[in-house]
C-alpha cells in the first residue's frame, strides 16, 4: 500500500486582501502549512485559519518565511544565521501559541518561498532553521524538498523529516525547483500535474524541465494554495490518488 501526505500552503491572506480558498481546500488535505505573519497573514487570519484546520480535523504546521510582505516572501534576502534562527523561532512560537489556545499542537515546520529554496541549497541556512525548530520542540517534523540540504541539516539536528514534492512546479535536473521567473516553472494543466504526482509517489521519478528523469521521494505532495487552480488541483489529485490505491495519511503517521 502506498501512502502520502497531501499538504497546501494556506492562511496567506492579509487584512482586507484575500488569497486562496482555504475554507474549501482545508477539508481535502491532511496537512496545512499556515503562514505566520512575515511573508503573509496577520493574527486574525492566523486564528481564523487555525479554526478552519481544527474544524476539519486536519494537521497543522508552521510556514515561516522572510519578513517580506510586499514580495510575498519570494524574494531572496541576505541574512545571518542568527537572524534566520531568530525569525524562524519567532514565527513558530507565534503560531504554536495560538494553536495551544485552541487545543491544537504543531505537527511540522515548512519554510516558505525564497527561504525554502535558498535553504534547500544552503546547509548553514538550513541548520539555522532546524536549530530553531529543535530548540522549540524536537518532536516537530521538518518538511523539506526531496534531496535538499534542509533534510540533511534536519537529520543532523536530530529531527524527523518528510520529503516533499510539488504537484504544480517544474524541476531542474539537480532536483531544485525551476525559478518562478522562468517559462514553464509553474504547471497549470491539472492532468499533467496528476500524472507527475502519481509517478513521483509510485516510481520515485519525475521529468525535469529538460526532459530528463531524476530520482525523487515523496512523503508529502504540495499544492500551492495561492494558485489560480489550487482547489481544482487538490480535488483532482485527491481523487486520482484514491483511484491509484495511494492512501492519504498525515505526516505524523508517515514519519512516525
Amino acid at each position: 500500500m502506498y501512502q502520502v501526505d497531501l499538504n497546501s500552503d494556506l492562511g496567506e491572506s492579509f487584512g482586507h486582501y484575500r488569497i486562496g480558498m482555504d475554507d474549501r481546500i482545508i477539508p481535502l488535505i491532511s496537512s496545512a502549512n499556515v503562514a505566520c505573519g512575515f511573508h503573509a497573514s496577520d493574527p486574525v487570519v492566523m486564528m481564523n485559519t487555525i479554526e478552519l484546520v481544527k474544524g476539519a480535523g486536519c494537521n497543522i504546521g508552521a510556514h515561516p518565511g522572510f519578513p517580506d510582505l510586499m514580495g510575498f516572501g519570494r524574494r531572496n534576502m541576505s541574512l545571518t544565521a542568527d537572524e534566520i534562527k531568530a525569525y524562524t523561532l519567532y514565527q513558530i512560537s507565534a503560531l504554536a501559541g495560538m494553536c495551544s489556545a485552541r487545543g491544537l499542537s504543531l505537527q511540522h515546520v515548512k519554510p516558505h518561498g525564497a527561504m525554502y529554496n535558498m535553504a534547500a541549497k544552503d546547509y548553514e541556512m538550513s541548520k539555522a532553521i532546524c536549530e530553531a525548530v529543535a530548540e522549540f520542540d524536537p518532536g516537530l517534523i521538518i518538511l523539506g524538498l526531496s534531496g535538499s540540504e534542509t533534510i540533511r541539516a534536519a537529520k543532523d539536528c536530530g529531527l524527523k523529516t518528510a520529503l516533499e514534492v510539488f504537484a504544480d512546479r517544474a524541476y531542474e535536473e539537480d532536483g531544485s525547483l525551476v525559478d518562478r521567473r522562468k517559462p514553464g516553472a509553474v504547471i497549470r494543466d491539472e492532468q499533467e500535474a496528476i500524472e507527475r504526482v502519481i509517478r513521483m509517489v509510485k516510481e520515485g521519478k519525475v521529468a525535469a524541465v529538460t526532459g530528463k528523469d531524476i530520482p525523487i521521494r515523496a512523503d508529502s505532495v504540495c499544492v500551492h494554495g495561492d494558485g489560480e487552480k489550487a482547489l481544482l488541483f487538490v480535488e483532482k489529485i485527491k481523487k486520482a490518488l484514491s483511484e491509484e490505491g495511494i492512501e492519504i495519511r498525515p505526516l505524523r503517521e508517515i514519519c512516525g
